[in-house]
């Protein structure tokens, strides 16, 4: 095939780039979003035969595949060195089966105890690889600041991706008092010279659409090379760097599930994912693609689920849509960026038409794709939705039948999978976090409280760890994650809150660098 290189959903860049150089720019100018020209296709034996090699090996071999601009010998210590002793099993991402057909894919092993760390333990690697090897080539002068939106988990675990590593500077935005305690502090705490966190007055996408306005503004770009010899990049799912690991994981899914017998080798499965930036579940389209024997996606949201209706519709209308908070907060979003790169894969990368929509959604908060777009998405899709009481309802339901605690964002995907089963087919279902990371709606969903309900007096007075620990003493569970149980005793280093705008995010990276400059 040759080295596979790497396209603009929006068609701005006329020139297909090179993997490194599409990780280091991490979005296309213009706003677009880069895949790869071409998708590997493996066979169902070459997926099989991953089961034999360590976890870090299998995403080697994946990442392979695509032909990258990088040697099989960096993509050996890129993997070795993400998915080692960080992660609290040697299997990184088991699998725990609750019946013979739905079957729980763990992605929360990891440092920060989300699904997050599977793709943002190689993505700094990755950049940091990349940008040495354009370095090398004249392509690049700049170090870089990485300016990341998150919901609650993309922030730490792109914190601790990013920490101290040389010649990259991180800020993350959240938004103010739309995360768990948890969250908050483990963002709040991060250690390392090169980061800082800002609390954003608004929701999620407020974050999402300030970055992108920043990233697309060149004044500023100018600006910043001029002054501080930066450059912005993104560690959002935006970055093809950080969704390539994600694809690795459900190819080596299937490879578990036939090695544990608990499928036959060919078999198809249903995959289903809670998502609600759509990065997750492209991840397991993109597995399909490459021959992963995958039968349907099925898309589980929230409250907030425009995914939802966009897949049973073919409308993407967030004009009078009102943001619901839920008790999975990391779901909370209206703007669903990596549709794109879905709606550009079913129009036969038509460039065009993606600029249309995504102008309509930027100008008129909405779009309608044309019906043979539509026809293909419901041939992959099928979607539906959780209310919030129905969340935590699952949870306890799930507890008391099978002894298994997951926290409210897995639940939102196993009572979609419980719905939406066919009789036969295995279904494996993306748990994406610890429950540890939610913990006071997993005491409510425990104690039959409803989310409108305040948590009793004493217990309300608990910090998010004291807190888990009442849940595991009463669970029966014997540990929590150090990286969860410790952060009482940490400092927080962050508190700073800022306006969500493109001048006010401005403001807070250049003052960040001017502080890192002294």
């Amino acid at each position: 095939m040759g080295e596979n290189r790497y396209v603009d959903t929006r068609g701005a860049v006329e020139e297909a780039i090179p993997f490194t150089k599409a990780v280091v720019d991490g979005l296309a100018p213009g706003g677009g979003l880069f895949v790869p020209q071409e998708i590997p296709a493996l066979t169902v034996d070459e997926i099989c035969a991953l089961a034999e090699l360590p976890y870090a090996q299998r995403a080697a071999r994946i990442y392979g595949a695509f032909d990258i601009d990088l040697t099989d010998d960096q993509l050996a210590r890129i993997t070795g060195e993400a998915y080692g002793n960080n992660f609290d099993t040697p299997e990184i991402c088991p699998i725990t089966s609750l019946d013979d057909d739905i079957h729980m894919l763990e992605l929360w092993h990891g440092p920060t105890s989300a699904f997050k760390d599977m793709a943002l333990q190689c993505l700094p690697r990755f950049f940091s690889v990349s940008a040495a090897e354009l370095r090398a080539r004249g392509q690049l002068e700049d170090t870089h600041m990485i300016l990341v939106a998150t919901s609650g988990d993309t922030g730490k675990a792109a914190l601790e991706g990013f920490c101290d590593v040389d010649g990259i500077c991180i800020g993350v935005m959240y938004p103010d008092g739309g995360v768990s305690d948890i969250q908050f502090k483990q963002m709040a705490t991060q250690r390392g010279g090169n980061v800082t966190v800002w609390g954003v007055r608004g929701n999620f996408d407020d974050c999402q659409t300030g970055a992108k306005n920043v990233f697309n503004d060149g004044d500023f770009a100018a600006s910043l090379h001029e002054r501080y010899r930066v450059a912005l990049s993104s560690a959002n799912s935006i970055n093809w760097g950080r969704l390539m690991p994600q694809i690795a994981y459900y190819v080596s899914a299937y490879a578990q599930l036939v090695a544990a017998g608990s499928i036959e080798r060919g078999t198809e499965i249903d995959v289903c994912v809670p998502t609600g930036n759509f990065g997750n579940i492209l991840a397991a389209y993109y597995a399909k693609r490459m021959g992963t024997p995958i039968r349907r996606l099925l898309c589980a949201s929230n409250e907030n689920r425009v995914l939802t209706d966009f897949i049973n519709t073919g409308t993407y209308d967030i004009s009078e849509r009102t943001f619901v908070k839920t008790p999975s907060p990391s779901m909370d979003i209206l703007v669903s960026s990596n549709l794109e790169r879905q709606l550009f894969e079913l129009t036969e990368r038509d460039a065009n038409a993606i600029k249309g929509w995504m102008g309509d959604l930027r100008e008129k908060r909405g779009f309608r794709v044309d019906r043979d777009t539509f026809a293909k998405m419901r041939e992959l899709y099928i979607a539906d939705s959780v209310d919030n009481e129905e969340c935590l309802r699952t949870i306890r339901e799930v507890f008391d039948a099978q002894g298994y605690l997951m926290d409210p964002h897995t639940a939102v995907g196993y009572k979609v999978a419980e719905r939406l089963r066919e009789d036969g087919v295995p279904v494996l279902v993306a748990s994406t976090a610890h429950w540890a990371k939610f913990g006071n709606n997993v005491y409510r969903a425990l104690h039959e409280l409803s989310l409108a309900d305040d948590l009793p007096g004493e217990v309300a007075k608990l910090t998010g760890c004291a807190l888990n620990r009442l849940i595991a003493d009463e669970a029966g569970i014997s540990s929590i994650p150090a990286g969860l149980s410790e952060l009482d005793d940490l400092p927080i280093r962050f508190t700073e809150v800022i306006d969500g705008n493109a001048d006010a995010i401005r403001a807070a990276v250049c003052a960040f660098l001017d502080a890192q400059a002294r």
